[in-house]
């Protein structure tokens, strides 16, 4: 088996560097930050959903603006290179290993289907569960927020993204600590951000968009429409950098980027069934499984199974090698530990792992993510300043 590559670059040049260097230049005292920035004492962090830094280089013509305003060497997403993980790392400062969440799903310890980050509530087919009682998002991921830190140095952080983020458990668990004002669209985000850094001497705003991931999802990263989507995100950063009131800047990354798996390189557990035996619950992501089985000894012959099965096309570890590999951070909680698969196979080749058992709008979707490629890992930071 191909040897699995080094985890991210965390506490050195990763999304979790990211917020931690923003306060730092903002005046919020914080521990080694590693990325220099501007200090400024007003600054809005745009996330762009799935904007890839090579992706954004291929495509140099479609997002000019964001090619000038970028740094020449990627970040690191981080791992699984999901928006849940990766959102949790940017607004804890912290490897996935500490705020444990594991993916766009990860499993619960008593149900048979996993739950998703995303909509808090149990994935997949079945009955529409909430469990935003039974699993507080405040008591899932416990570890203090940065924008509860900008608060509690009076930078009065606001989010501003989808109306129906607000109060959401994703929301809640990564981001607590802002006020939320709703924008659906590019055009409130150029209102709405560049009055919010206007109406106070000292102030955090964090933005999202997005459409780029959406549009991905759908229709692959070869086609017109996430063409139109990458200009149209590149025409929301020019719009931003243009308003920017004096003494502000504007950070733009991104949470991961993305791969298109073609119908035929889809993996369908259901059609190889012996890859299910002794297996619990599958979760994560189709590029990035986390493998839950009912014991240590199955785990072993899983690992096998697996390995014997993809390894010309995934890196399958067991749980304890994927930790050393530094993939989910130097440190691993007990609880993070029990959300990453006794099994973790991630894809090395353009495939995904799919149950339709569980979850068959999976099989959809063309563009694709979760895996440590460079394609999904690397991300951009892009910066422009009005001093």
């Amino acid at each position: 088996m191909t040897p699995p590559p080094a985890g991210p670059r965390y506490a050195e040049a990763s999304i979790a560097d990211v917020l931690p260097s923003v306060l730092s230049a903002l005046g919020v005292g914080t521990a080694n930050p590693t990325i220099r920035l501007p200090e400024v004492p007003r600054t809005c962090l745009l996330l762009i959903d799935g904007m890839g830094f090579h992706l954004l280089h291929e495509h140099a013509d479609l997002a000019p603006t964001l090619v000038e305003l970028a740094r020449p060497e990627p970040l690191d997403a981080a791992v699984p290179t999901t928006t849940a993980t990766s959102l949790a790392s940017l607004s804890t400062g912290l490897p996935p290993g500490e705020h444990g969440l594991l993916g766009a799903t990860v499993a619960l310890p008593d149900d048979d289907r996993p739950m998703s980050l995303l909509r808090w509530k149990l994935a997949g087919v079945g009955p529409e569960v909430s469990l935003e009682e039974v699993q507080p998002p405040e008591r899932f991921q416990p570890r203090p927020t940065l924008m509860e830190r900008a608060a509690g140095a009076g930078l009065e952080p606001v989010t501003v993204g989808p109306r129906d983020h607000a109060g959401s458990g994703l929301q809640r668990a990564t981001l607590r600590g802002g006020t939320h004002v709703g924008a659906d669209s590019p055009a409130e985000l150029i209102h709405a951000v560049p009055d919010l850094l206007s109406e106070r001497e000292r102030r955090l705003v964090y933005a999202y968009h997005g459409a780029l991931d959406l549009a991905g999802h759908v229709h692959g990263i070869d086609s017109d429409e996430w063409r139109e989507e990458l200009a149209a995100a590149d025409r929301l950063v020019a719009g931003l950098a243009a308003r920017l009131p004096a003494g502000a800047s504007l950070v733009v990354i991104a949470d991961h980027g993305m791969v298109d798996v073609a119908e035929e390189d889809q993996i369908e557990v259901a059609d190889t069934p012996h890859l299910l035996d002794d297996v619990r619950v599958l979760a994560g992501e189709p590029r990035l499984r986390h493998v839950h089985t009912h014991d240590d000894r199955s785990a072993r012959d899983v690992v096998g199974r697996w390995q014997q099965e993809l390894a010309d096309r995934c890196w399958v570890l067991g749980r304890d090698d994927a930790i050393r590999a530094g993939w989910f951070g130097g440190d691993v909680t007990d609880t993070a530990r029990s959300r990453i698969g006794d099994v973790v196979v991630a894809a090395r080749s353009p495939v995904v792992i799919v149950q339709k058992t569980v979850d068959p709008r999976q099989r959809e979707l063309v563009g694709h993510h979760g895996s440590l490629t460079d394609a999904e890992r690397h991300i951009p930071l892009a910066l422009a300043t009005h001093l």
